[in-house]
Parts: C-alpha cells; sequence; structure tokens
C-alpha cells in the first residue's frame, strides 16, 4: 500500500531560522528522503515553497475564484511530503516518527486511495 507523509509546520517558522539553520534542516530531510529511496520505499518527494506566493482556486457558479497568499487565517501550512510506497500502516507510522520534520512540525499520514472510499 502507499502511504503519503505530509509535513505541516508554522508559517512562521521558516522566518525565524538563520540561512545556517535552515540549510541544516533542509539537510536532514534530504538525507532522510535517500534513506527511504535507498529501502525502495520512496515513490516521491518535494519541498515546498512558503505560503506566501501560493494560491486557492475554486470553482463557484462556473466561475474560478482564485485567491492569492500568504493566508492569515492559516495556522500550518504543508512544507512537504514523502510518497511511500509498499508499507503497511504501522511502517508508515514508524517512518514518520523518524522524519527530522516530526522535530518541529507535524507529520501526517494518509493512506493513498480513492476519494469514494
Amino acid at each position: 500500500m502507499s502511504y503519503l507523509l505530509l509535513i505541516h509546520e508554522p508559517p512562521e517558522q521558516r522566518r525565524t531560522r538563520t540561512d545556517a539553520e535552515g540549510r541544516a534542516v533542509y539537510e536532514r530531510m534530504l538525507r532522510f528522503g535517500d534513506e527511504l529511496r535507498r529501502d525502495g520505499l520512496l515513490a516521491a518527494s518535494e519541498s515546498l515553497a512558503s505560503q506566501a506566493n501560493a494560491a486557492r482556486v475554486q470553482v463557484r457558479g462556473g466561475r474560478a475564484q482564485v485567491v492569492d497568499g500568504p493566508f492569515a487565517e492559516a495556522k500550518e501550512m504543508v512544507g512537504g511530503f514523502f510518497l511511500l510506497q509498499g508499507v503497511s500502516r504501522e511502517q508508515a507510522l514508524a517512518i514518520a516518527a523518524r522524519c527530522p520534520a516530526a522535530e518541529w512540525a507535524a507529520v501526517e499520514v494518509r493512506a493513498v486511495a480513492p476519494c469514494y472510499e
């Protein structure tokens, strides 16, 4: 089965780190991804840019509505993800607990499945 690990972090967190701290955190995450890839468990992973330049799109009444970020009401933002393949829920939870981001953010574990399930 496949599981998505979503990294939920406080939006202001990146602004409070020094450049060196940010690079060190990023390197830890890259090494974690490399370990998962080496073990054949990683289908994809990406770090996401700040929500400052993000946009939300909704279609209502046939018209697209675009709201540009940053999103003041957001208490957290998705900072990145790891898509795991061929793991059980228990394995996905154990991997999430090993993720460096679990030290400063929340790691949400979601099964990949059709939206009607």
